[in-house]
């Protein structure tokens, strides 16, 4: 167990660049290669290229390979490593699964993936649901998992919402309304975000989502509408609270979380109780950033995640740095 004290987890940055990046769907610029993988629960539309020390990136909900399109463009490409970008089963180009999807078939499905593309083992960057599935995928393959990072993940606060509702209103009020909104209008709900989007009432909406809606690119929400996908988010939470968040004190990679200061999907005290499980943990805690870290500072994150051959410099306001050990 590592001691928790008051201090602010990780390292804040005050004065970075708000959402410098559109999301696009030009694999090419980034020499991606369109590939389709068959898996025991479907085809999985993956996006890739071959190179040394290949990073696995994970969408989360609302998401796709493109979502990690503004952290590629911070980060260079990532130089010449190689990349693995997946539209998990459900969501992106990948159709949706006959039943629940579980962790253990996400799993299942990303080891088939890099098996079938030859990649022995990876670097997992995963965005909320992604990064649950991640920390997983250390889990039953710490062989193949070099490192994790989890960007805005959805992680102990977000279970523990998804297994009790009702506490849920109070401990993550924006996640267990949208669960229980999208669950009642179905498959209602995407024609009716289009048709808002539309009409641009969408950002109201979309608000508690990003620190700063108003300023993103179009093409974020436009991707944020297309990707939202009631039966895959209700399937997620109700994968997410069946799932045993002890079977993560086996991961012995190293692993970073970052988290914004104003996620309303996710809570900034994960970041303290991850370093209560796990036993390497660095945190890494934005401010002015909602749950879309990788969108909203992609820079920041980059530099984090050392993807670049630089990190932020100090007129970025970056500073105190904390690992789970402190």
């Amino acid at each position: 167990m590592h001691a928790v004290d008051d201090r602010p987890p990780g390292q804040v940055v005050t004065r970075a660049s708000y959402a410098p990046f559109p999301v696009t769907a030009d694999g090419d610029r980034w020499g991606l290669r369109r590939t389709v993988v068959p898996t025991e629960v479907g085809p999985v539309v993956v996006h890739h290229r071959p190179g040394r020390a290949a990073v696995l990136l994970l969408h989360g909900v609302a998401g796709s390979w493109t979502t990690w399109t503004p952290l590629l463009a911070a980060a260079g490409g990532i130089d010449d490593r190689g990349l693995v970008l997946v539209d998990l089963p459900g969501w992106g180009a990948s159709p949706a699964p006959v039943g629940l999807l579980d962790v253990d078939q996400a799993a299942a499905v990303l080891i088939a993936v890099l098996d079938a593309l030859g990649v022995p083992d990876v670097d997992v960057v995963g965005h909320s649901m992604g990064a649950f599935v991640g920390m997983h995928l250390a889990v039953v393959t710490p062989r193949r998992v070099r490192s994790v990072a989890l960007v805005s993940g959805t992680t102990v606060a977000t279970a523990g919402a998804a297994r009790h509702p009702v506490r849920g209103l109070r401990t993550l009020p924006a996640f267990t309304l949208l669960r229980a909104g999208l669950a009642i209008t179905g498959a209602a709900a995407l024609p009716l975000l289009r048709g808002l989007h539309a009409i641009g009432v969408l950002p109201v909406l979309a608000a508690p989502v990003f620190a700063h809606v108003r300023r993103l690119d179009p093409s974020v929400l436009e991707a944020f509408v297309d990707e939202l996908r009631p039966a895959g988010f209700t399937g997620a939470a109700r994968a997410a609270a069946a799932y045993d968040l002890d079977r993560w004190r086996c991961v012995t990679c190293p692993v970073t979380a970052i988290a914004g200061r104003d996620d309303v999907f996710a809570r900034v005290s994960d970041l303290a109780a991850l370093g209560a499980l796990l036993p390497d943990v660095r945190t890494v805690l934005l401010d002015d950033c909602g749950h879309f870290a990788h969108v909203e500072h992609p820079t920041a994150v980059a530099g984090a995640l050392d993807l670049v051959r630089s990190a932020p410099s100090s007129s970025s306001g970056v500073h105190r740095e904390r690992r789970g050990d402190a």
